[in-house]
């Protein structure tokens, strides 16, 4: 290995920052005063830094201060050298746990969602060494957990904001009536949503035990569906494995089964209301002071918001 030049080897970097600050302030005394020191330590600082570059920097015969012409060399090379450093240090400061550390989001189970797809996407992008944990929990879960301070970020179905969260509209998650290959209604074309509520019906658990969150609950309570209940899960995969096996009707997001209704599983019963549906919503305590990784997180998600604006 070839060793370093003698100059920079036997540099000493504290003397260059005296004599940085005695070039900026045009006067050793009022170096002293701005490093703190006595003014002799600074003059000796001075003579030091001379002896090691082998030149004179300063003229000490004036009665005004003055730099030579190798004087003021070594200023300007200094003053670039700290700059350096400064802005060194400013970048390390604005990424400090901002590109280290784990970022937990929890998300309502088999979400859609381009914008989640993309938020994540860029933000693994732009900060790789994050470590994500993302979990899967109901509606009603995460607003209970956002609320209490459990977890920092969720992503939940909301039919309108939680009073007291802040909660960013992301997107609209389009939900529908299905009905299992068995099941008599299987092929049926349009029906009247009021046809349907004396019909056997396959619930979510937290749509039977009045989780006032959770859209399910509002999606079937504001149709009149499910009157009676013959089944009931917290897992998506179960409801829908209940609804094709015939035991009864059920409100299922649309992009989720997609595979199962273009393979002649399940059937969606095209009601003459139209589509029912509900909001994705990303939702934040404000009164929880958040990690500067889920603080760059959420700025990544509101610059994705603003370029979705028309």
């Amino acid at each position: 290995m070839n060793e370093l030049p003698t100059l920079v080897a036997s540099m000493n970097w504290n003397l260059l920052r005296t004599f940085h600050v005695i070039a900026e302030e045009k006067s050793i005394t009022r170096a002293a005063q701005r490093l703190a020191l006595r003014q002799p330590s600074v003059s000796q600082s001075l003579q030091r830094l001379e002896e090691t570059l082998g030149v004179q920097l300063v003229e000490r015969n004036s009665r005004n201060f003055l730099l030579t012409t190798n004087g003021e060399l070594v200023a300007k090379h200094c003053a670039e050298i700290f700059q350096s450093v400064t802005r060194l240090s400013d970048q390390i400061a604005a990424d400090e746990d901002v590109t280290i550390g784990l970022l937990r989001l929890s998300i309502v189970s088999h979400l859609q969602s381009a914008l989640v797809d993309e938020s994540i996407r860029l933000a693994h992008e732009r900060h790789p060494s994050v470590t994500w944990r993302i979990d899967v929990a109901n509606s009603s879960d995460i607003v209970r957990q956002v609320a209490q301070e459990v977890l920092p970020i969720g992503v939940c179905l909301l039919m309108k904001p939680v009073v007291g969260l802040d909660c960013r509209l992301l997107c609209r998650e389009e939900f529908a009536i299905f009905c299992g290959r068995e099941h008599p209604l299987f092929g049926a074309g349009d029906v009247s949503v009021a046809s349907l509520q004396q019909e056997s019906f396959v619930a979510f658990t937290c749509a039977t035990d009045g989780g006032g969150f959770e859209p399910m609950a509002m999606l079937r309570s504001g149709s009149g569906l499910g009157q009676r209940v013959v089944g009931s899960s917290s897992n998506l995969e179960e409801v829908r494995r209940m609804i094709m096996s015939g035991l009864g009707i059920g409100v299922l997001p649309v992009a989720a089964v997609e595979q199962d209704v273009a393979a002649g599983t399940i059937h969606a019963l095209p009601t003459l209301e139209g589509m029912i549906g509900a909001d994705v919503y990303m939702v934040t305590n404000p009164n929880v002071e958040l990690r500067p990784v889920e603080r760059v997180y959420l700025g990544i998600v509101d610059e994705l918001l603003a370029l979705a604006q028309p």
